[in-house]
Formats: C-alpha cells, structure tokens, sequence
C-alpha cells in the first residue's frame, strides 16, 4: 500500500502504549545513524496523522534540535519520531498490528547505512532523504 488513509493500531512490546490513527504517508526505511541507534538496525516507520494514545504516555527523547522519538518507558519499545512542533507521528512497521496492509515504498538517507548490509531489494533509495 502507498501512501493512503487506512486506520492503524498498534503497540509496543509489554502492551502498556497502545495507540490507533490514520495512516497519511508512505512506508520508508531509514538508514540515518541515529535512527540505526535507535532501533538497533534500520527504522522502518510510516507517517500517521490523528493518534489517539492509550495507557501509559510514551517518553520521548529529543534526538536534534528538529526530533524527537517516543518509546515505552517499561519495557523499551522504539515507537514514534516526530519532528518538534508536528501533530504527525511516524510509527515503527513493527509495532503495528498485522494485517497492515503495508508495503515498504523507499529507503531514505542511504548516505549514512551502516557497512554490514547491503540494499538489494530494488526500491527507490534517496541518499539525503
């Protein structure tokens, strides 16, 4: 699926975040260095619009001066990035409840992979975004 509007739901690991919105961008994966220390490898998220979050408030982590992320303050769960100031969240692919209807649509800031992988899977790759 591209970019769409269908409704998401998800959560993270212990289940104490649970969140549901409105899917509003395309599934990208991100290469960036701080997105690969964040998530341990790649950050795979899609843009969401209209999250409504339920149990615990996640903490969040501000990562530059336009960013921040959200994680699960029990059990460590990485779930969203948004940029300072933005009603949007992006959400990490896998803490979404399946079925997601979801295809992976574009690497970005391949620039900045890490050198233990390679991109073979013949998706758009932006080298800066």
């Amino acid at each position: 699926m591209s970019s769409g509007s269908s409704e998401l739901s998800g959560g993270c690991l212990c289940g104490a975040i649970r969140f549901r919105g409105r899917q509003v961008g395309d599934a990208a994966r991100c290469h960036c260095e701080q997105c690969r220390r964040w998530s341990g490898d790649t950050w795979a998220a899609v843009s969401v619009a209209n999250v409504e979050i339920s149990g615990d408030a996640p903490r969040w982590y501000r990562s530059s001066e336009q960013a921040e992320r959200g994680f699960c303050a029990v059990c460590g769960s990485s779930l969203f990035w948004r940029t300072i100031g933005s009603n949007r969240l992006d959400v990490a692919l896998g803490c979404l409840d399946t079925p997601t209807g979801i295809t992976l649509e574009r690497h970005i800031f391949t620039a900045f992979k890490g050198d233990y992988y390679r991109i073979a899977d013949g998706l758009p790759q932006d080298a800066r975004e």
